[in-house]
């Protein structure tokens, strides 16, 4: 019980601080410029921890939540007991999916380590093989940095920092409410 106050408290300090990790030399521009929002998600395929692959693009039916983190990345400890929860809400529902993508390059028993340490292992899927370019691509220039992309592959939000489940609920939930543009 005690720990789960000093996390808060911890959480709670490091969103007002605004808190987000940035080992990126400064804004990206020109070829490898991010796509505006509402614009097409760059595609990717890596595997999970279990060594099942992920294509994005094969995700084009669902609204798919990207987490993009790394294991040097302290408030990145914090994001995933926030996507967890949305993912043990929303995962049988069909119409979501959430993906962690480690992009520090950690190999899969340092990302294993990093989460037993941490009590930050996700019960969605983490993606590795990808580095920060990647996140970059997708408009995310620190991290932890939360990603939305709708159905149909447009990346309808880029958040960098922590994003809490009731955020990340109301994010989804206009996702749903706008008109589709297909």
């Amino acid at each position: 019980m005690r720990r789960r106050i000093v996390e808060g408290v911890l959480m709670l300090f490091v969103v007002a601080l605004g808190a987000a990790c940035n080992d990126s030399p400064g804004p990206v521009n020109g070829a490898d410029a991010a796509p505006s929002i509402h614009g097409m998600a760059p595609d990717f395929s890596y595997t999970d921890l279990e060594g099942q692959p992920f294509k994005l693009s094969d995700l084009r039916d669902r609204t798919v939540i990207i987490d993009f983190w790394a294991t040097w990345c302290p408030p990145c400890i914090f994001q995933p007991t926030e996507l967890n929860a949305f993912w043990e809400r929303h995962r049988d529902s069909g119409r979501f999916q959430v993906l962690g993508i480690e992009v520090g390059g950690a190999s899969v028993d340092e990302i294993r380590e990093w989460a037993a340490e941490n009590d930050a292992a996700a019960q969605y899927p983490v993606l590795t093989g990808a580095d920060e370019d990647l996140a970059r691509r997708f408009g995310a220039l620190g991290f932890p940095a939360l990603v939305i992309v709708a159905p149909g592959g447009t990346i309808h939000s880029v958040h960098v920092g922590l994003t809490t489940l009731q955020e990340l609920e109301e994010q989804v939930a206009r996702i749903h409410e706008e008109p589709s543009s297909g």
